[in-house]
């Protein structure tokens, strides 16, 4: 590899939209050890609002490092690396911090699992399918799935602070997190039924 391509690819992954990706992955011990600190060490619930306004922050940059990829021509196959990879591991951390939280519990959990199951589902048939170069977009239904979940669980890191300024606050959660699952199995299944469908291509030739 030479200087200039060497400079290239450090330039493209200290870009604007990759940097936005970057702060969404440093925002996750944040979150989690503040939602830590006020349920499993017993501090003051302005730490839940702390948590909520990072999340929001972080869930914001998914919009914002993609737009800005596309106007800014910074698009990159390490920011289409990086990008599911953040998206992933920030609900993947909020999800098993709620549940041991105990805001998620009962048979919210199972929601939770779907969702979770779905992410490791598709990580795998991204995998896969990268290896036959082949590319499965995100449709427009999966892009509604990943905001339902996030809304949700903004409502969730919220929970008994939220709730002592509207009672609702962690029901509305827990129904958009069931909203999400739902929405999750759909959208897992059409990941699914591509990865088949080029698997059987793969046989046959």
């Amino acid at each position: 590899m030479n200087i200039a391509t060497t400079r290239g690819t450090t330039s493209r992954a200290m870009s604007l939209p990759n940097i936005l990706t970057y702060g969404r992955i440093a925002a996750i011990p944040v979150v989690v050890g503040c939602i830590y600190a006020q349920s499993i060490l017993d501090q003051p619930l302005w730490l839940r609002w702390v948590a909520v306004a990072i999340f929001i922050a972080a869930a914001v940059t998914d919009y914002l490092d993609g737009y800005y990829a596309r106007i800014w021509n910074q698009q990159s196959a390490f920011g289409r690396m990086l990008d599911p990879i953040a998206d992933k591991l920030l609900v993947a951390s909020c999800l098993l911090m709620l549940a041991a939280d105990g805001i998620i519990h009962g048979w919210s959990l199972w929601a939770a699992i779907v969702i979770l199951c779905r992410e490791i589902l598709v990580s795998g048939l991204r995998e896969y399918l990268a290896a036959l170069r082949v590319s499965v977009p995100v449709t427009k239904l999966a892009k509604w799935k990943t905001t339902v979940q996030l809304i949700a669980i903004g409502f969730l890191l919220a929970g008994p602070a939220g709730d002592e300024v509207v009672p609702v606050v962690s029901m509305i959660g827990l129904a958009l997190l069931w909203a999400s699952a739902i929405l999750t199995i759909y959208t897992g299944y059409d990941y699914f039924r591509a990865g088949i469908h080029h698997l059987i291509k793969e046989d046959e030739a």
